[in-house]
């Protein structure tokens, strides 16, 4: 089977994760026969810098036209100074609403090999954990088109200026909630059936409109076992006992800060993929898959771009995650999920994750592009 990605590299560390993601992504193809045909496109600040937009019409035009998209990283301080509808992140946010991907899918587990990176202890993980042994296993689905990050916004100037003023607004419709929600029960029903939503009913009315549509979702799920929780609640779990949790959904901001809070726990923020996943039933589907958008959710870190020192593990399992939700090959994604897994068995570490592994474990220092080497050859040997 042919495929087509559109790529977005981006800023900073982008080009350098993606460039790996790529390689492995073809070593799959030949490996079970497939071809990846790739149109590499621009977006924020590098194309800021060649256009003077971070998102090009042709660029969107033209990850339309694609089968999925899979992107680095955007931002960093070059373009800090410029006004928000100019900045770097305006491309994410773009790309989002532009590609219908209304469903941010991240996964964050505690993998064995790195047990010693978590900051919990053996009975803070054992809390609420399903099988009564460290760990956890939980994906966050984050509402991603709408609320605080789409809603009006601007400022009102004042003669005084100590009266100056900003403002944003978070709106939801019944519509938007219904459809995440949905996805959200979605992927519990194949995990463990537990849904908990993330909100701040005892304050915000938008969160008690969540709750409301909620209900009515969750009528329709029986089998899935719902649980209501205020977000500064679940900040607190999720240091407590985040083996309790096995989907989350929830909105837009909440959902941006939770899951950089639970990618902590996980060792490194350089571990955890993402999926931005649309509707079947939307015109940019394709043969039923819907469109996907995939990236790691770590930054352009510009401190060392360009360096061979960002950790490409993140960007690598995206890569998988898009095999598994637009292309539907589950035995490819599983095999790049595994042959990460066996580099790091190996002791394989870049510099974010490394002595972090298990108490005299030999560890091998490398950087990005060995990084990606190794799980290369692992790949080879997946059967």
């Amino acid at each position: 089977m042919n495929y087509s990605v559109a790529l977005v590299p981006g800023d900073g560390i982008g080009p350098d994760v993606v460039a790996q993601a790529v390689e492995v992504l073809d070593a799959a193809g030949d490996k079970y026969g497939h071809v990846f045909n790739y149109v590499e496109l621009e977006a924020g600040g590098k194309a800021i810098d060649h256009t003077g937009e971070p998102l090009p019409a042709d660029t969107l035009e033209a990850a339309k036209a694609c089968d999925a998209l899979l992107l680095g990283a955007v931002g960093g301080p070059k373009w800090e100074t410029l006004p928000g509808h100019l900045r770097p992140e305006r491309a994410l946010l773009g790309l989002r609403s532009g590609l219908g991907v209304f469903a941010n899918l991240r996964p964050a587990a505690l993998l064995p090999q790195l047990r010693a990176a978590c900051p919990l202890k053996d009975e803070v993980l054992i809390a609420g954990s399903p099988d009564g042994k460290p760990g956890f296993d939980l994906l966050i689905v984050r509402e991603l088109t709408g609320g605080l990050y789409f809603g009006k916004r601007g400022r009102i100037e004042a003669a005084d200026r100590e009266e100056a003023a900003a403002f944003d607004t978070e709106t939801y419709s019944r519509a938007e909630i219904k459809r995440v929600l949905r996805a959200g029960y979605a992927a519990a029903a194949v995990r463990r059936k537990k849904l908990c939503l993330v909100d701040k009913a005892n304050v915000l009315e938008s969160s008690r409109f969540w709750r409301e549509v909620a209900a009515e979702v969750a009528a329709a799920y029986p089998e899935i076992e719902t649980s209501y929780m205020y977000v500064d609640n679940c900040a607190m779990q999720l240091i407590r006992a985040p083996g309790q949790f096995d989907v989350i959904v929830t909105s837009n901001l909440f959902g941006d800060i939770l899951s950089d809070e639970a990618s902590v726990l996980t060792g490194s923020i350089g571990m955890l993929p993402s999926a931005s996943l649309g509707s079947p039933e939307d015109p940019l589907a394709k043969n039923g898959r819907p469109m996907g958008m995939y990236e790691p959710i770590h930054g352009s870190a510009p401190d060392i771009a360009g360096q061979d020192l960002a950790n490409p593990l993140a960007t690598i399992l995206s890569a998988a995650l898009m095999l598994r939700y637009s292309f539907a090959l589950e035995k490819e994604a599983l095999a790049i999920e595994a042959a990460v897994g066996a580099v790091l068995d190996e002791g394989y570490r870049t510099r974010d994750i490394a002595g972090r592994g298990a108490p005299g474990a030999c560890e091998k220092i490398v950087g990005t592009r060995a990084m990606g080497q190794a799980v290369l050859k692992a790949l080879e040997n997946i059967k």
